[in-house]
């Protein structure tokens, strides 16, 4: 896979994040972490912190009954996106990107 491609999955990967959670990265995973280092990593991460977004929007989700998961869930969600949105840029640039505050389920 040429570098120009490794970036543009692992973009997409990124990106793809904020609207199918997990699915993207777990896809990205399975298929194209043989391709090369670059899309391995970045395909590891996003997957990883899909993992722990979803894992918090269920514990936040559970915590709506004494009301501070209304404070967690928008919470969760903005940062989710920004996050995404960086590590989509910063794999556009051809550079490293590691999640703040996420579980290494994959490496």
């Amino acid at each position: 896979m040429s570098p120009a491609d490794e970036k543009m999955w692992a973009t997409l990967i990124h990106v793809g994040g904020i609207l199918l959670v997990f699915l993207p990265g777990l896809i990205g995973y399975l298929m194209l972490r043989d391709r090369g280092p670059f899309i391995r990593a970045h395909s590891a991460t996003a997957l990883n912190f899909q993992i722990t977004l979803t894992i918090v929007y269920v514990v936040a989700t559970a915590l709506t009954s004494i009301l501070i998961g209304y404070l967690i869930l928008p919470v969760a969600f903005a940062l989710g996106i920004i996050f995404s949105i960086l590590a989509a840029l910063a794999a556009n640039r051809g550079q490293g990107y590691a999640y703040p505050l996420t579980i290494k389920f994959f490496s």
